[in-house]
């Protein structure tokens, strides 16, 4: 449980880590939740992918969101009490690295990385859902009759709003935080008031979720096949929780902080989130419409059908605005985590990468680079869309591999009985007591089985040729792949804290820790 403060001071958990303070400690609790839940972004996740679900397996598919939360939030609750002893930037990173190896927590970092930054490409495509349906000017290319209209406009609105989250964060994190927080808090109405009108406007009972009609019909696993094909809908949407602690070393009370932060994101995501999916599936005026089932319809098409004057319109608003968060908080982590691997020396470029702008506070050349790969990687949406699909696909897969990452060497530090440590229980840090192990063991259990559902070959979801119906496995092959070549070659060689970063370090000295001292340092934070 969450246990009251009982001690009058606090500390950060940096010294865990030998690592000197550089970023601006300045986010309060709002904002550390409001970090949480824009990556979840309940508004962005669930208008982008109910159409998926639906189209897929029908109202039932809603089942799989209570079924994700449950194994979502074992994982979140290890978070929790990693997030009370190391609340640090790159989070994901340094926990599986004090947690497991060098070489586990390298391996998540990179993991992490790349997901993010292919998921801030995948996110920042959202617009084009929606701003279109705002004002037809939004359409600045073609008028989608031409095969490829709607790909490259998308391309045009995501490539604005990249350029606008990398502005945001090269100015600071306290600029980030306020816009990040305002946005939050117009989300969380917004999606409260979304529901609230859906389920004024009901038509249906609760009966429709407990039919399957005829999906499945066909498969070889029934409407079992369907569901669990449906059920990616919902695992793509909660998660990134973890953003909370990741912004631990600018937060205030970073240890009591950010453990009530993620716990907060995920049940308010999972509350209201679900609120407005069970009732548009009540309150849709036909569910045999084929646009419901269909990407230029979806949740917006039933928003826009069951509200009546303007209230439609302002809550595509709501929803831009919630687009636009969501890409600043996955912007802010990706760079907060590259920050993380690089002050390690973890990264190619490493000391540029970690460098911290004397004014702003916050490393601005990651901020510039992330923003540049993820434009790049947005092109491809023009080309090869099913090929940028299924890349947006397998990041979702990364990003559960590297939470496997934590939770493993966790689970067996828990076996070992070096888990939890007794400071947190002593410090009234939240800590999960005797219920540790079990949802420990939940949390691995659940990551590895959703990772290999949402890897499983499927031409409904990959599509073809054989290297996209493959793609969990041939991408995810080569990325990590390239990542470990680097590694071998040079990177465990150089491996160890930058002394610019390092809190007894000689600021006249541009010596590096070795490999063994880097080392050492990892063995005596292990619990």
């Amino acid at each position: 449980m969450l246990q009251k403060e009982t001690t009058a001071g606090t500390d950060s958990g940096m010294e865990h880590f030998g690592y000197k303070e550089s970023l601006a400690r300045s986010i309060g609790s709002f904002g550390s939740f409001a970090a949480g839940v824009s990556y979840i972004s309940i508004l962005t996740g669930t208008f982008q992918l109910f159409y998926f679900g639906f189209g897929t397996a029908g109202p039932a598919y809603l089942w799989s969101w209570p079924m994700v939360l449950v194994g979502q939030l074992a994982v979140a609750l290890c978070f929790m009490e990693l997030a009370a002893k190391y609340p640090i930037a790159g989070s994901v990173y340094n926990w599986s690295k004090i947690l497991g190896s060098r070489l586990v927590g390298w391996s998540s970092g990179w993991l992490m990385l790349t997901a993010s930054i292919v998921t801030l490409s995948a996110v920042v495509l959202a617009l084009q859902l929606n701003l279109p349906r705002l004002w037809s000017g939004f359409q600045m290319v073609g008028d989608g009759s031409s095969s490829y209209d709607f790909a490259a406009n998308a391309v045009i609105l995501g490539t604005v709003l990249i350029v606008f989250t990398t502005v945001v964060n090269a100015l600071g994190v306290r600029l980030m935080a306020r816009i990040n927080s305002a946005g939050v808090f117009i989300e969380l109405i917004a999606a409260c008031l979304i529901a609230l009108f859906l389920a004024i406007n009901i038509k249906r009972g609760p009966a429709v979720f407990f039919t399957t009609g005829a999906y499945g019909a066909g498969k070889s696993g029934g409407y079992l096949s369907a569901f669990l094909v449906a059920s990616l809908a919902s695992g793509y949407v909660m998660y990134g929780f973890d953003t909370a602690s990741s912004l631990g070393e600018e937060t205030l009370e970073p240890r009591r902080t950010a453990p009530r932060a993620i716990l907060r994101a995920i049940l308010a995501s999972f509350v209201i989130g679900g609120a407005i999916l069970v009732f548009a599936i009540m309150a849709a005026p036909n569910l045999a419409d084929p646009r419901i089932g269909s990407s230029s319809g979806g949740l917006q098409y039933i928003v826009e059908q069951v509200m009546w004057g303007p209230l439609g319109r302002i809550f595509l608003v709501c929803i831009v605005i919630a687009v636009t968060v969501c890409s600043l908080a996955v912007h802010t982590a990706a760079i907060r985590l590259t920050f993380a691997m690089a002050r390690d020396n973890a990264l190619p470029f490493g000391e540029r990468l970690a460098r911290v702008n004397s004014q702003t506070r916050t490393p601005i050349v990651p901020a510039v680079g992330i923003g540049v790969i993820a434009e790049l990687i947005l092109v491809l949406n023009i080309g090869q869309p099913k090929i940028f699909t299924v890349l947006t696909s397998i990041a979702v897969i990364m990003i559960y591999m590297s939470y496997l990452l934590v939770t493993v060497p966790l689970l067996r530090k828990r076996l070992a009985g070096q888990w939890p440590p007794a400071d947190l229980a002593a410090g009234g840090y939240f800590t999960m007591g005797r219920w540790g192990m079990l949802v420990n063991i939940v949390a691995v259990l659940w990551g590895a089985g959703m990772a290999l559902n949402l890897a499983w070959p499927r031409e409904a979801v990959y599509g073809t040729p054989w290297y996209n119906t493959w793609g969990a496995f041939v991408y995810i092959a080569v990325i990590f792949g390239a990542g470990l070549w680097w590694y071998a070659v040079k990177g465990r060689h150089h491996i160890g804290t930058l002394a610019s970063h390092t809190l007894t370090a000689d600021a006249a000295s541009p010596r590096k820790q070795s490999d063994a001292t880097f080392a050492d340092e990892v063995d005596r934070a292990s619990p």
